[in-house]
């Protein structure tokens, strides 16, 4: 598989993100072009390099930490799913007393640990399933945009609602997806992201940030 954090270097341009100021990141200009040029098994399960971009539901739930740094200072975060660790990089901006990327993904992980170091923060890299685990010991849980897949949204939800029994603050950005379960969820605030035409239907999307009901 060669040496993820070369492959993202290789691969992505640290730039800015839209509608986070301040925020910079490592990303990919064309989606599919990079996709045919990542390695077998670089994307985990679903091969798309979601860490190359920034999706919707994490910019709306940075937004949303961004704009409320008491939901995570003083806390310890998990940002499940991390991808670019776009949320993990605002929580930890925002206070958190730490704050750990779990992703499946070794390029993942790769991305976020350099998007953390452009960012001057520092963040924990949580390799593996987390869903599967009994539950979780930080204070805080962010979910961007996971519920695109639905047996992925299925075991995504047990967690959160296993973290959520247990004590955590859940919150999930989703713009809309298929798989999000609504019925168990209450809304929190909603976001019109920008810049997310070469991923969305529109160069605006709008995007919820959901907790537990």
């Amino acid at each position: 598989m060669g040496d993820p954090t070369a492959f993202v270097r290789a691969h992505t341009r640290l730039r800015p993100v839209p509608s986070l100021p301040g925020i910079r990141l490592h990303l990919a200009d064309d989606p599919f072009a990079l996709w045919e040029r990542t390695p077998p098994g670089a994307g985990g399960d679903v091969g798309l390099p979601f860490w190359a971009f920034v999706w919707p539901g994490g910019v709306a739930l940075a937004r949303h930490v961004t704009e409320h740094p008491q939901i995570v200072a003083g806390r310890t975060v998990c940002d499940v799913a991390t991808g670019s660790g776009v949320v993990a990089i605002a929580a930890a901006l925002a206070g958190a007393a730490g704050v750990a990327a779990a992703d499946i993904d070794d390029h993942a992980l790769a991305a976020a640990a350099l998007n953390g170091a452009a960012n001057g923060v520092d963040l924990t890299m949580l390799h593996g399933d987390v869903v599967s685990g009994a539950g979780t010991d930080h204070d805080v849980v962010l979910v961007g945009d996971a519920f695109y897949d639905a047996q992925i949204a299925v075991r995504v939800l047990r967690f959160v609602e296993r973290a959520h029994a247990a004590g955590a603050r859940v919150l999930i950005g989703d713009p809309g997806r298929a798989h999000l379960p609504r019925s168990r969820l209450r809304p929190v605030a909603v976001y019109d992201v920008a810049g997310t035409g070469h991923l969305e239907r529109s160069e605006v999307t709008r995007t919820h940030v959901w907790e537990p009901a």
